[in-house]
């Protein structure tokens, strides 16, 4: 397998802060994102590549639903102006730009579509768009360049705070397909009695990936301000986790971002996943075998 490559992004905050206008780049990349607060957008468009062509996110809430809308414009300025009457819900705008305003009508119609289907194949958070837009046709040369322009964008959008496009569903592959690629992939199990719940997860590649079949709770039952509250709820509605007689059972691996947030959808409330993941073989707590992994480590 390649390794990983390290990309070396920069952020600037435009006000001095995290919460107001942040700008971001990439080394080695035309592309230009400006994500803005509803708060600072007057200003936000008085920026020059406000006024380029390029494709927008807004995100929000609506009736207590996360929300979100993508557009594209020849002068993004010009549609944010009316989406600030039309559309009373977003309280973020994120401005996808290129350098020199090297994007023109087609290719923002077709990363606009390219981010449509992407955000709605990940099911993370509904559109306020009617419809899937057509990816329009473009030479082979320029899909190529939007597919490259595309890929560094998603490494882009999740460190300004925009995951709507992070797929954590994987492909089901066999336990035996799984240790083909990685052997030495430390496997883990969560039995919770009470319920008759069992899941199955494998460590790979630094993601925590509950395996398909596994199974969970039929519900939410804690405190609805925790944050796997909503995660339930996203992967009830993307049908990654759907009913099965007194449980529901996931029907996609899916990559977590802890132990203890994986064990939280199982048990449907808090849950602590140091202790409650379990090696297989040989029953040790993910904490205690983490603890080894170091030990190992410092002593190699």
């Amino acid at each position: 397998m390649t390794s990983p490559t390290g990309r070396s992004l920069e952020l600037y905050y435009v006000d001095g802060q995290p919460g107001g206008m942040v700008t971001a780049e990439l080394f080695n990349w035309t592309g230009h994102v400006l994500m803005t607060p509803r708060t600072r957008i007057a200003a936000a468009l008085m920026r020059t590549e406000a006024h380029h062509a390029g494709v927008y996110i807004l995100i929000g809430e609506q009736e207590g639903e996360p929300r979100a809308y993508i557009g594209e414009g020849e002068d993004i300025a010009g549609r944010l102006k009316a989406h600030g009457v039309s559309k009373q819900w977003w309280t973020t705008a994120v401005l996808v730009t290129a350098a020199a305003n090297k994007l023109n009508k087609a290719h923002v119609r077709y990363l606009e579509a390219r981010l449509i289907a992407e955000a709605r194949s990940t099911g993370r958070v509904p559109l306020d768009n009617g419809t899937t837009p057509t990816v329009p046709s473009l030479s082979e040369a320029d899909i190529a360049k939007m597919e490259a322009f595309l890929d560094n964008l998603m490494v882009v959008l999740p460190a300004v705070r925009v995951d709507l496009f992070i797929q954590r569903a994987r492909p089901t592959v066999s336990t035996a397909a799984v240790a083909a690629v990685e052997p030495e992939a430390p496997r883990f199990t969560l039995d919770y009695r009470k319920r008759a719940i069992r899941a199955t997860a494998v460590l790979v590649n630094g993601e925590f990936i509950v395996e398909a079949g596994s199974l969970a709770r039929e519900s939410w039952a804690g405190f609805e301000t925790h944050y796997c509250a909503s995660l339930f709820a996203e992967l009830v509605r993307a049908m990654i986790l759907v009913p099965q007689g007194d449980h529901t059972v996931f029907t996609q691996n899916y990559a977590f971002s802890s132990p203890s947030a994986a064990a939280a959808i199982v048990y449907g409330r808090t849950a602590n996943g140091q202790v409650a993941w379990r090696t297989e073989p040989g029953g040790l707590t993910y904490r205690d075998w983490e603890a080894l992994q170091l030990d190992l480590e410092t002593n190699a």
